[in-house]
């Protein structure tokens, strides 16, 4: 039975749910126990779809997201729509409609984005699973600021359909949870598992491609490279930051185009920081863009190489932990992330330990497109190694 007084208590502090479903039921099925969380930019039936957007906040699903349908389908209860950054384009969830989430590590910090709705509400025992979303690491980086797990799958391995888009050749829908077990198990429902391929060998970053990371991270990824005897190595084209850039100019145009709607006839609608950010793509002369999208085939290219080779790529989650709502995002968050999700790679973050303030650390493992399953035996062993999932 869910307790909706208690659940709505916790989360006055967190802000994660903007909205429950006090009518939600269990089903049967594998998961008939299991209360799922929705990011406010999938669609579920009968509740808000807003994308985190101020002029969505009536809009209201009229049916469900294939992936909601899968969950309800296996039985679970889908509890509520989660704060998220405005449209997806963002790295705190400090929504200017909906409110800032907090850090259950630590009120008064981010839980990341944009899916920092998702992380917080998991890590806190508000549901047992949530969905997210991924452009360049919007389920990673918050499950690694929450201390959580969290899977970026394939591209195209979970369907789209329902999905509020960012930008459709990056966005992947993926789940979070406080177990690898129950990760997988989430993921197995979502989408369907390939035979899972054997990984000999696991590649590594030269010099982690010079991004500046904090003394924490560096320290849990040596251990965690260290863990898994992690030797092979492998550079890429181009220096991560330029990277990113280019995801972002793409991100920045596609959305630019599904809501020049909104930008026309309620400009209001969107907060002026977002307006901002729609502003890069199409301002983008055409030779910029063109060496945008060559970086991009060219960084994905190498990546999917690295992987055919060794089997996996070790690499910390995001740069830092968790920081102060009232401090600026660091530009170089997604510099990690986002390479997996340029290549259409799977990925999975999983705890790593603490920075010295006791705020969590993470480190993703990326594989061969379509070995999730490969993907998990592997995550399982560093799990087991790392032992660092702490609950708030």
């Amino acid at each position: 039975m869910i307790q909706w007084e208690e659940l709505e208590t916790a989360n006055a502090a967190l802000n994660a749910f903007v909205d429950f479903d006090q009518g939600a039921q269990f089903g049967e099925g594998p998961f008939d126990a299991i209360t799922i969380g929705v990011k406010a930019n999938i669609a579920a039936k009968g509740l808000p779809w807003t994308g985190g957007i101020g002029a969505y906040r009536d809009r209201i699903a009229t049916e469900d997201a294939d992936a909601v349908a899968r969950l309800k389908s296996a039985g679970a209860a889908i509890i509520g729509m989660l704060n998220m950054e405005e449209a997806a384009l963002g790295a705190k969830t400090d929504n200017p409609f909906f409110g800032a989430t907090q850090n259950p590590h630590q009120i008064g910090y981010t839980p990341g984005g944009s899916s920092g709705g998702s992380a917080a509400a998991v890590a806190a025992g508000l549901c047992d699973m949530a969905l997210g979303t991924d452009t360049m690491g919007s389920v990673r980086i918050p499950a690694s600021y929450c201390g959580i797990y969290g899977l970026k799958p394939t591209h195209g391995a979970i369907s789209q359909d329902g999905l509020e888009i960012a930008e459709a050749s990056l966005d992947s829908i993926g789940p979070m949870a406080r177990s690898l077990e129950a990760l997988e198990a989430c993921s197995r429902i979502l989408m369907d598992f390939k035979n899972p391929q054997a990984i000999d060998n696991i590649a590594l970053l030269e010099n982690l491609g010079d991004v500046t990371c904090e003394a924490g991270v560096l320290e849990s990824y040596q251990t965690a490279c260290y863990n898994m005897n992690a030797e092979g190595s492998f550079s890429l084209p181009y220096p991560q930051t330029r990277i990113r850039y280019a995801g972002f100019i793409l991100t920045s145009l596609a959305l630019s185009e599904s809501l020049g709607e909104l930008l026309e006839s309620n400009p209001e609608g969107l907060s002026e920081g977002l307006r901002f950010l729609l502003k890069f793509g199409p301002e983008r002369s055409a030779s910029d863009l063109a060496e945008d999208r060559d970086i991009l085939a060219k960084t994905s290219a190498a990546m999917n190489a690295v992987v055919a080779q060794h089997g996996a790529i070790l690499l910390p989650t995001a740069p830092q932990a968790a920081f102060s709502h009232e401090d600026k995002a660091p530009a170089n968050q997604a510099d990690f992330t986002c390479l997996a999700s340029i290549a259409g790679l799977p990925a999975i973050t999983v705890p790593a330990g603490q920075d010295d303030q006791g705020m969590p650390l993470g480190v993703q493992l990326i594989g061969a497109a379509g070995n999730e399953a490969g993907l998990f035996h592997l995550a399982k062993t560093l799990d087991n190694r790392m032992a660092a999932y702490r609950r708030p």
